[in-house]
C-alpha cells in the first residue's frame, strides 16, 4: 500500500509559521475564520470575472455571427471571389467590403479593448485583495508572525501596481484614445492607495517603536557634562531584528518606487515629457524621490516631536535651533549610511544617497517648525511695527543662520562622495531650508525689502562723507596717467571708493541670494533687492552728472569734478555689471527670466547683442549716462572757448596794425600768440588738464579727440572764407596761433594736428606760393575730377568748394 504523499512545503512553512509552539494551537479557531473569509472574498472576485467574461464573450460571439454572415452574403452572391461578375454585382462589392473591413477593425478593436479591461480587472483585483487582507487585523496571530504575513501581502499590493503600470504604460503608448480605461483604473487605484499606504506607514511606525525608536536626544553622560554623540538603535539592532527592519523598509521603498513609476506616467500622459521606452520612462522615476524617502521620513518624524520642545524654549535664540538639528543629523549619519544605504542599493533606488536622504529628511522637520512658529511671528512684527530696525536684524540674522546651517548640512549629505569640482554644484538632492520662500513669496518680498533697507540705510551714511564721492591722484607721470586703456579696478577708472562701496554691498546681498533653490526664486530676490539697489544708487549719480546742466558757459572746477568722478563711477559699475553679467549663474537667470517675460507676453525688449542679459537694463542705462553726460562736458569746453574767442575768430586773418606795421616781415620762430586768443587757449588748456588727471583713461581720450575735433570745426566754420583776404601777416599769425592750440594736445599724442583737419588743409592752402594757388583754383574750376586733385596735393579733408574760398581769401599780389 503506497505512503500518503507528503502536504506542499508552502503548506508546510505556513503551518510551522502560525503553530510555531503548542500554545499556538489557541489561535486556531481565528486563523481558520480569517482562511475562511479570504476563501469567500476569492470566490466573489471569481464569479465577478466569470460573469463579465460571460458578458463580454456573448457580446463579441453575437458580433462575429454578424460578420461571418455578412461573409456568407457577398459568396453566395458571387460564388467566390475569383469567378467573374457582372458589372452590378461587382459595384455591390466594392462598396460593402470597406465597409466590412471597417467592422472586422471594429470588432477586433473591441476584443482588444475587453482583453485589457480583463487583464486590468484581475490586476486590480489582486491590488484591492492584498490591501483588505492587510487592513484585516489578525488579533490572534502573534506580532512577529503577523508583521511578516503584512508584508508579504505588502509586497504582492506592489507586484499588482507594478502589473498595472506596465499595462497602462503599454496602453497609454498604444492606444491613447482609451483615456476612459485608464481614468477608470487611475481611480479605482487612487482609492486603495489611500488605504495602503497610511497602513503600510502605520505597520512601519509599529516597527521602529518596537525597536526603540526614537533614542533619548540626552546623552547618558551629560550629567557629568560629557556629551557624546547619542546611541544609535539602527547601530545597536540583533541580527533578527535587522532582518525584520531591512525587509519592511524595502517593502515601503517598493511601495514608493512603485508610486513613483505612477506618477511619472501620469505626468507623461499630461504631456510633461516625451515619448519614451519603458527602460528611461522608469529612469526618469528617481525625480520623485526628491523630497526624500518615505521609510527615512517616518525615522524623522518622531524625532521631531522631541525636538520641538526645544525648540519652544529657543524662540528667541534660533541659533541653538539650528545647532540642535545640525547636532542630531550628524549624530545619526555614521548609523544611517552604515545601515540604510545597503538597503538602498537592494531596493536598486538608483542615485539615491540615503544621507542626502536624511538630511533632507531633517531640513524638513526644521522647516515645518519655521514655517509654524518663526516666521508668522517675524511677519507680524514686520507688518506691525512702525520702527522696523530691530525687525530688520532679527530677519537678517535668521538668513544668515539659515545660510551657515545650509552649507553645514550639504557638506553633511556630501561627505564621502566624490564629486567632480566644476559640476557638483546642484547635484545633491537634499533640500534647502530656503525652500521656505517657495510657498510664500510675501516672504520673499520682505526679505528682499529688509536686504533693500539695510543696504540703503548704510549707503546714505557713506554718501554723507563727500570724501568718499572723490578719488586721490597719486604722483604719476604723465605717461602712466594717459597710456593705461585696459581698465579693470576701481583705481583703474578712478572711481570713488563710495562706488566699491556699493558694489561690494550689492555683491553680498546676490551671495546671500544663492541660497535660494531655484531660479525663479533668485531672479524675484535680486530684482527687489541687489537690482534695485543699484537703480537708487544709479539714479545719484545721474543727479550729480546734472550739476554740469546748472552753469550757463563757464564751466565750474567743482561741478567738473563732481561730474568727473560720477562718470567714473559709472563706468566702473558699467564694467563690474557686465563680468557680473557674463558668469554662468547670471546667464541662467538671464534665460529663464527671458522665457517667463515670452511666455507671459510681455513687451519687455531685451538686448540683441546679449539677448539673455540679466543687467542688460543698468548696463544700458549706465552706458547712456557716461555719454550723455561727456557730451555735456564737451559741450560746455566748446561753449566757453566760442564765448571768449569770439572777436579772435572774427578778425582772423586780418593784420593787426597796432601790434606790427603792414609792410614788416614777421619771423614765425619770434612771433607771440594772438592776444585775443591767449585766454581761450588757456580755458582749454585748463580744462584737459584737469579732466586727464580726474576723468579715467577711456573716456579722456575719446573726449579730448571730440573736443580737439570741435574746436577745428568752430574756427574753420568761423572764419569768413571768401569774404576776406589774408594779408602775408595774417596767415603766419594764423599758422602761430594754431601752433599754440596744438601744442596743448601734443602731450596727449604725437600728432596732434590729425585732430584738426580742416585748420590743416586750410594753413596748406593759404601758404601755396601764388603761382601754384592761382593754377590749382583754374584747375578746381575746369577739372571734373577736382576731389582727386585735392587729393593729389595732399589735402584729404576740405572739398573743391570750400579750397576754392579758401584759395579766393589768400592775397594774391606780390
Amino acid at each position: 500500500m503506497a505512503s500518503p504523499r507528503p502536504p506542499p512545503a508552502s503548506l508546510r512553512s505556513f503551518l510551522d509559521a502560525h503553530f510555531a509552539s503548542p500554545e499556538d494551537l489557541a489561535s486556531a479557531p481565528a486563523l481558520a475564520e480569517l482562511l475562511r473569509r479570504e476563501c469567500v472574498g476569492l470566490d466573489a472576485s471569481l464569479r465577478r470575472l466569470e460573469a463579465q467574461l460571460a458578458s463580454v464573450s456573448a457580446s463579441w460571439l453575437a458580433r462575429s455571427a454578424g460578420a461571418r454572415a455578412s461573409l456568407r452574403r457577398i459568396r453566395s452572391r458571387g460564388g467566390g471571389f475569383g469567378v467573374e461578375e457582372d458589372d452590378g454585382e461587382e459595384t455591390l462589392r466594392s462598396a460593402e467590403l470597406p465597409a466590412l473591413v471597417q467592422e472586422i477593425h471594429r470588432i477586433d478593436a473591441i476584443r482588444l479593448y475587453a482583453e485589457a479591461a480583463l487583464q486590468l480587472e484581475a490586476f486590480v483585483g489582486n491590488l484591492e485583495d492584498a490591501t483588505f487582507s492587510i487592513v484585516r487585523q489578525a488579533s490572534k496571530l502573534n506580532l512577529s508572525s503577523e508583521m511578516q504575513w503584512k508584508q508579504e501581502k505588502l509586497l504582492q499590493a506592489v507586484d499588482a501596481m507594478r502589473d498595472i503600470e506596465l499595462e497602462l504604460l503599454r496602453i497609454s503608448t498604444n492606444r491613447p484614445q482609451w483615456t476612459n480605461l485608464i481614468m477608470a483604473v487611475d481611480s479605482r487605484v487612487d482609492k486603495t492607495l489611500a488605504i495602503l499606504r497610511p497602513k503600510a506607514l502605520t505597520d512601519y511606525r509599529a516597527l521602529l517603536a518596537a525597536l526603540g525608536w526614537p533614542p533619548s536626544l540626552s546623552s547618558p553622560d551629560a550629567a557629568n557634562n560629557k556629551y557624546s554623540e547619542i546611541p544609535n538603535p539602527l547601530v545597536l539592532m540583533n541580527e533578527a531584528n535587522k532582518e525584520k527592519y531591512s525587509q519592511s523598509f524595502l517593502a515601503l521603498c517598493a511601495l514608493q518606487h512603485a508610486q513613483a513609476n505612477r506618477e511619472a506616467r501620469q505626468c507623461q500622459a499630461k504631456g510633461a515629457s516625451a515619448s519614451m521606452s519603458d527602460s528611461k520612462y522608469f529612469d526618469k522615476t528617481a525625480a520623485c524621490f526628491d523630497n526624500g524617502l518615505w521609510a527615512i521620513d517616518e525615522l524623522v518624524q518622531p524625532i521631531a516631536s522631541r525636538l520641538e520642545y526645544h525648540f519652544a524654549k529657543w524662540s528667541e535664540q534660533p541659533e541653538f535651533i539650528f545647532a540642535l538639528v545640525y547636532k542630531i543629523a550628524r549624530d545619526f549619519m555614521g548609523g544611517v549610511d552604515d545601515i540604510l544605504q545597503p538597503l538602498i542599493d537592494r531596493a536598486r533606488l538608483v542615485g539615491l544617497s540615503a544621507k542626502e536622504s536624511w538630511v533632507t529628511g531633517m531640513v524638513k522637520m526644521l522647516l515645518g517648525y519655521l514655517e509654524r512658529q518663526i516666521f508668522p511671528v517675524l511677519v507680524t512684527s514686520y507688518q506691525a511695527t512702525d520702527d522696523k530696525f530691530e525687525v530688520h536684524s532679527s530677519w537678517m540674522h535668521l538668513n544668515d543662520l539659515m545660510i551657515t546651517f545650509d552649507k553645514r548640512m550639504q557638506l553633511l549629505a556630501d561627505s564621502g562622495i566624490q564629486k567632480i569640482a566644476s559640476i557638483s554644484e546642484g547635484l545633491s538632492r537634499s533640500l534647502s531650508v530656503f525652500s521656505i520662500y517657495s510657498e510664500h513669496s510675501d516672504w520673499l518680498h520682505m526679505w528682499a525689502g529688509v536686504e533693500l533697507n539695510s543696504a540703503q540705510h548704510k549707503l546714505k551714511s557713506e554718501m554723507e562723507d563727500e570724501i568718499n564721492w572723490s578719488y586721490s591722484i597719486k604722483e604719476l607721470g604723465l605717461q602712466e596717467i594717459t597710456s593705461n586703456f585696459l581698465l579693470s579696478t576701481r583705481e583703474d577708472y578712478k572711481a570713488p571708493t563710495i562706488s566699491e562701496f556699493v558694489v561690494k554691498t550689492a555683491s553680498a546681498m546676490i551671495e546671500r541670494g544663492h541660497a535660494l533653490p531655484n531660479r525663479g526664486l533668485r531672479i524675484q530676490y535680486n530684482r527687489s533687492s541687489s537690482v534695485q539697489f543699484l537703480n537708487d544708487f544709479f539714479l545719484v549719480l545721474r543727479e550729480r552728472c546734472e550739476a554740469l546742466q546748472l552753469t550757463n558757459t563757464a564751466l565750474e572746477d567743482d561741478s567738473l569734478l563732481k561730474a568727473s568722478f560720477a562718470i567714473n563711477a559709472a563706468r566702473y559699475c558699467e564694467y563690474v555689471l557686465r563680468e557680473w553679467d557674463d558668469d554662468i549663474v547670471f546667464l541662467e537667470m538671464g534665460a529663464h527670466r527671458k522665457h517667463v517675460d515670452e511666455g507671459q507676453g510681455q513687451g519687455h525688449k531685451h538686448s540683441a547683442q546679449h539677448p539673455c542679459s540679466f543687467f542688460g537694463d543698468e548696463i544700458a542705462f549706465l552706458a547712456k549716462l557716461g555719454t550723455d553726460y561727456l557730451e555735456q562736458i564737451m559741450s560746455s569746453v566748446l561753449l566757453e572757448f566760442e564765448d571768449l574767442s569770439w572777436d579772435y575768430v572774427q578778425n582772423i586773418g586780418l593784420p593787426n596794425e597796432q601790434i606790427h606795421p603792414v609792410d614788416e616781415v614777421l619771423d614765425e620762430e619770434n612771433l607771440g600768440v594772438s592776444p585775443g586768443f591767449v585766454a581761450s587757449l588757456e580755458v582749454v588748456r585748463d580744462r584737459t588738464t584737469k579732466l586727464m588727471l580726474h576723468l579715467n583713461s577711456k573716456d579722456f581720450l575719446d573726449l579730448w579727440r571730440s573736443i580737439a575735433e570741435g574746436l577745428d570745426y568752430f574756427i574753420y566754420s568761423s572764419i569768413r572764407w571768401g569774404e576776406l583776404t589774408f594779408s602775408d601777416q595774417g596767415v603766419v599769425q594764423l599758422r602761430v596761433d594754431t601752433k599754440a592750440l596744438l601744442h596743448i594736445f601734443r602731450p596727449f599724442c604725437l600728432r596732434p594736428e590729425a585732430f584738426f583737419p580742416f585748420i590743416s588743409d586750410s594753413l596748406r592752402l593759404l601758404a601755396m606760393r601764388k603761382t601754384d594757388a592761382r593754377y590749382l583754383l583754374e584747375v578746381l574750376k575746369n577739372a571734373k575730377e577736382n576731389d582727386s586733385c585735392l587729393r593729389q596735393q595732399g589735402l584729404q579733408h576740405v572739398n573743391a568748394s570750400q579750397a576754392m574760398k579758401i584759395l579766393g581769401s589768400k592775397r594774391s599780389d606780390g
